[in-house]
Formats: C-alpha cells, sequence, structure tokens
C-alpha cells in the first residue's frame, strides 16, 4: 500500500467489480455452460477477492477486496483478473472483458441455476432474455448516509463523461451498433434503471425504496439498476454506468476519475458549496450522446449552452481535479482520461479492428472473430497475482 486517501481524517475505501465472458479460445464463442470448476478454482486460488457466478453460465463476476488507495486497486484489479484468467485456461476457456461479445446470440445462451434469476426471467421476460451484457462497478466509501446522499447527487453530472471513458460495447449479436455502449440499450430495457433523480439525504432515499417495497414492485434496494446508488450492502456509493474496460489501465483511470470526484466533492459539501442540481432531463441528454458517440461526442454544456468538445470538457476536469488526484497518489491515472479521449477507448479499437480486417479481405464473421482475439488479448493485459487478505464489496 503506497498512499492512503483521506478528507479530514476521513478515509476513502474503493472497491471494483467486474463482469467477463467465458469463450472458447478457438473460436471465440461464448460458453454457454462451461460447468463450476473454473469458479471452483478461481475461490482456491485466493482468499481475499470474491468471484460469483453472473445472470448467464457464460459470464462470472469478480469483486475485489476492500482497498485503500488507488494504487491498491490497481493491484487487486490485476490480480482478480489474473486469478480468472489462470482458472479459465485451466478449463480450456479465455476471458473477454467486452460489455457485450461481437457476435454471440442472446438465444443461445442458458441462465445459472437459481431462485432468483429464475423469478427474474418469470418478471422480466424477453427483456432479461436478451441481456447479455456485462459491466464495471466501483464502490467508493465515505462519510455518513446523509453525505454520501449528497455527493451522490452531485455525482450525476459527471455520468456521461465517466460512460464515454469506458465504452467496449459497439457490436451486438454480429452487427456493428453504431453506438459505442450498445450496452445501455439493452439496460435500459429494463425497470428502475438510468438516472436517478436528484437525492438530498438518505430519508428521502429510504421513503423511496419503502414506497417501491410497499406496492410489492421490488424486495429490497439491491433491485434498484441506477446508474449510480447507494449500496445495501456496504457504506459506499456504486458506480454502475460504465461498461467493462478491456484493458485494466482504462479501468485504472475511471477509478482514480470517480475517487478524484468523489474527494472533490466531499470537500465541496463540507464547506457547503456543492454545484447546483442539473435537471435529470438533460443529464440523460449528455448520457444518450456518450453511449452513442463515446469520446467522439460534443456534450450539451449546461453552463454555457451550446456543445462542449469533450477533449476540452475533460482536460479541464482533469486540470480541476489535480489537488484530489494528488492527495490520493492518482494523478496520472487521472490525466491517462485525456490520452483515452484522444486515442480512443475499447469500443474504438474493435471498429477501427473490425473495419481494418474488413479492408483485408476478411468477411463479417472472420472480422467478427478477430475482434474478440483482439479484445482478449487485452484483458489479460498487466494481469498478476499477489498475496495480501481483506473483506470484499
Amino acid at each position: 500500500m503506497t498512499h492512503r486517501g483521506t478528507v479530514n481524517d476521513l478515509a476513502l475505501t474503493l472497491g471494483v467489480e467486474e463482469e467477463f465472458f467465458l469463450i472458447d479460445p478457438a473460436t471465440g464463442e461464448l460458453l454457454r455452460d462451461p460447468g463450476e470448476g473454473i469458479l471452483k478454482v478461481c475461490n482456491e486460488l485466493n482468499e481475499q477477492h470474491k468471484f460469483v457466478p453472473e445472470f448467464l453460465r457464460s459470464q462470472i463476476e469478480t469483486n475485489t477486496r476492500v482497498c485503500t488507495s488507488v494504487a491498491d486497486v490497481r493491484s487487486a484489479i490485476g490480480e482478480t483478473r489474473g486469478i480468472l484468467v489462470k482458472a479459465a485456461e485451466k478449463h480450456g476457456a479465455a476471458v473477454l472483458a467486452t460489455s457485450t461479445h461481437p457476435f454471440a446470440e442472446w438465444k443461445t445462451q442458458m441462465v445459472t441455476p437459481g431462485s432468483r434469476y429464475r423469478d427474474f426471467v418469470v418478471t422480466y421476460q424477453e427483456s432479461l432474455r436478451r441481456f447479455l451484457a456485462g459491466g464495471m462497478h466501483i464502490h467508493a466509501g465515505f462519510g455518513d448516509k446523509d453525505s454520501r446522499m449528497r455527493v451522490m447527487t452531485a455525482l450525476r453530472r459527471y455520468l456521461p463523461l465517466l460512460h464515454a471513458l469506458s465504452g467496449s460495447s459497439p457490436f451486438n449479436e454480429g452487427r456493428s451498433t453504431g453506438f459505442k455502449s450498445y450496452r445501455l440499450n439493452l439496460v435500459g430495457g429494463l425497470p428502475r434503471t438510468g438516472l436517478p433523480n436528484a437525492l438530498s439525504s438518505w430519508e428521502e432515499f429510504e421513503r423511496l425504496v419503502e414506497d417501491y417495497r410497499r406496492m410489492d414492485f421490488i424486495r429490497d434496494s439491491s433491485e434498484l439498476w441506477w446508474d449510480i446508488r447507494p449500496s445495501r450492502s456496504f457504506p459506499t456509493v456504486e458506480l454502475r454506468i460504465c461498461d467493462i474496460c478491456t484493458r485494466i489501465e482504462d479501468a485504472m483511470c475511471i477509478v482514480a476519475l470517480f475517487a478524484s470526484l468523489v474527494r472533490h466533492l466531499i470537500r465541496r459539501d463540507e464547506s457547503g458549496t456543492l454545484p447546483p442540481d442539473l435537471p435529470t432531463e438533460i443529464i440523460a441528454e449528455n448520457r444518450w450522446l456518450a453511449q452513442r458517440y463515446g469520446v467522439m461526442a460534443f456534450l450539451g454544456d449546461p453552463e454555457q449552452g451550446g456543445r462542449m468538445d469533450i477533449d476540452d470538457y475533460t482536460a479541464q476536469l482533469v486540470e480541476d481535479l489535480e489537488d484530489d488526484a494528488v492527495a490520493l497518489g492518482c494523478q496520472a491515472e487521472l490525466c491517462r482520461a485525456t490520452n483515452i479521449v484522444r486515442e480512443g477507448t475499447g469500443a474504438d479499437r474493435q471498429v477501427d479492428h473490425f473495419r481494418l480486417r474488413r479492408l483485408e479481405g476478411a468477411s463479417e464473421a472472420e472480422a467478427l472473430r478477430s475482434v474478440v482475439n483482439l479484445a482478449a488479448a487485452e484483458t489479460k493485459e498487466g494481469i498478476g497475482l499477489a498475496d495480501s487478505r481483506s473483506k470484499t464489496f
């Protein structure tokens, strides 16, 4: 552990969940029924992280231990990815960190056994059966319940940028969708998704949850699948809008940006200078632009009106957050945000690679398999196995 970020002696903890696909390394196809061996090996190889089944059998979710710095998160993500890759390879499989599979069909997938998933399928029907997607969730633990709600509400304006930097799902079922994150189209088919409205206190949030429960819409707040939400199980705010990043370096940039924003907004909350809430509808427009165009988006400018270049916006935000990034020991990771905007995301690399292979004479099917191979190779970059123990998010 090299850094510990604090705000007025208040520790900031972090944790990351990533949802991966399991594929056949020879064909790039999803493994519709990989068995329980991979999960078993994952849990045998570690004592500090958590590996759990996802909705579909072809997916596995990793949960890092609770981390006390961005540097600690880097080690933890390297460990979780390394453990999963090693376990998958032991069973003849490979791991893919993209939020949609470029050519797999949802109709051929198998649902993970269990009453919870079975009940969800009965309730949500085709909208859930089509949900062949995964994401990345980042937890930030800090403060008391009310401060977390105020900071969460202030974070909403930054969600489009965080999402744009993470895009990794431009293809779906063998088609180029025209979106840098098609995953959000799939998420939007379910209820209680998208942006939460502004919430000023924990009491206000609890009243809303109780209304949902009183009308038998949900069992608990874990069924509020918002882009950002208070965690039901931990004293954290959970960022949920992001695609899973194919490269660890991109994931770490988003962790650093999120952590720096949280620290910045905690300081502003303590001084009573949080920015005024933007209308949810305005944030939603920028969210759609980020989903559609990724780092090529021209987002709406709430202060000046008109559109702003996402490159200029990102550069200014990185400058504004410099003191917080230095305090958290993640200045290099934060500065990578401008590189992602200029060089492209995982989605951009997939689209560019597909077009190049087509120009080289590959068929669409061959080009899509090549995209899977590229993304699978990037998924393995920077992985490792370190020895540390703690609880998990």
